[in-house]
């Protein structure tokens, strides 16, 4: 079986600008997984049951005809992958069948596999940090999606490896958004940088990368809003965000992350399209995976987005953040496993 999550390999001065943690609040936990679903990737499988469940559901007869492809159609759309990324799928898989003279559905779920897994490769890219000190990295999500918990978590993840790291409070149109920043920098002993309530959150990562340059940190984790009057002054808002960064620091923002709640299938689609029209996205990070039965819409994320997946949220605890892998998503969401796809 494939492993869904890969191995990876004095706190800074704070400048004037800083702002002081405040008592760390109780943090959410994740619902404790069934005994059955102890492990990473089975909480993964498990939320994904239904999605796999349908799909597998069609290779259970005899025959590969007509009849077999529309309820392939069928539990794709379902899943929401999207009418595009079906219709590839669709093609690709025919054209595979008769490559190699598949004669039963089992062998057609195995060409399915493989397609997939062909379809998701682009997706899987390592974040690398340097040489830009600090790496800037901007993240951006619609309010509810996890955007500032997983800036925590991805905190922790970072300073585990022996990262310095700093966060900027910039959804600074959500107070509770800074107050769960700052517990999140409490928790990680990660300096955080915020401006006054209701602050231009482009003047606050202006003061955070200047305060990162001075401290010598290696990443700079930026928070900004999910939420204006409409989507128009927000996607303005991202713009104006993502200009000031490369005047703080040419080249910044190096990486834009989009947080997408993996559970909205369709309409987070919509979302990532119109934040890419606004940023420019080189990472998503999809939450609520492992709660879904809409998994199907990361087949449409690549085939329409070409964004790769950075990495997936499965909980609220710090350690519930995990890389992306094409290879083991494929084995979930299809309920496979590595020795059949490999057949």
């Amino acid at each position: 079986m494939f492993s869904f999550f890969k191995k990876k390999a004095a706190p800074a001065p704070e400048p004037a600008v800083a702002a002081p943690a405040p008592a760390v609040p109780a943090m959410a936990e994740a619902p404790q997984a069934p005994a059955e679903s102890s492990t990473w990737f089975n909480r993964l499988r498990s939320g994904l049951r239904r999605t796999g469940g349908s799909i597998a559901q069609v290779f259970t007869g005899t025959r590969i005809d007509d009849e077999l492809y529309d309820e392939l159609e069928a539990a794709l759309l379902q899943a929401d992958a999207g009418v595009a990324a079906t219709e590839f799928l669709l093609d690709d898989l025919k054209r595979r069948v008769k490559a190699e003279k598949a004669s039963e559905p089992v062998q057609v779920k195995r060409l399915l596999a493989e397609s997939v897994a062909e379809l998701l490769a682009p997706l899987e890219r390592e974040l690398v940090v340097g040489p830009a000190e600090p790496t800037v990295i901007m993240v951006a999500g619609v309010n509810g999606a996890g955007k500032t918990t997983t800036i925590g978590k991805l905190a922790q993840k970072l300073t585990g490896e022996g990262k310095r790291v700093m966060l900027a409070a910039g959804d600074t149109f959500r107070a509770a958004a800074v107050e769960q920043l700052k517990a999140w920098g409490e928790r990680t002993s990660c300096q955080v940088i915020a401006g006054k309530p209701e602050a231009d959150p482009s003047s606050v990562l202006f003061d955070a990368i200047a305060a990162a340059k001075e401290a010598g940190v290696d990443v700079l984790l930026a928070d900004t809003a999910g939420r204006l009057h409409t989507k128009t002054n927000l996607m303005q808002e991202m713009t104006k965000i993502a200009k000031t960064a490369n005047k703080a620091l040419p080249g910044a923002p190096h990486e834009v992350f989009l947080v997408i709640d993996a559970t909205n299938g369709q309409n987070a689609m919509a979302q990532a399209k119109e934040f890419k029209e606004a940023l420019p996205l080189t990472g998503l990070v999809l939450t609520k995976l492992d709660g879904t039965a809409k998994g199907g819409v990361v087949l449409g994320i690549c085939d329409t987005l070409q964004v790769p997946v950075r990495y997936v949220g499965m909980g609220e605890k710090a350690a519930d953040l995990h890389e992306f892998d094409p290879s083991s998503f494929v084995e979930a969401l299809l309920g496979t496993d590595g020795d059949e796809i490999a057949a």
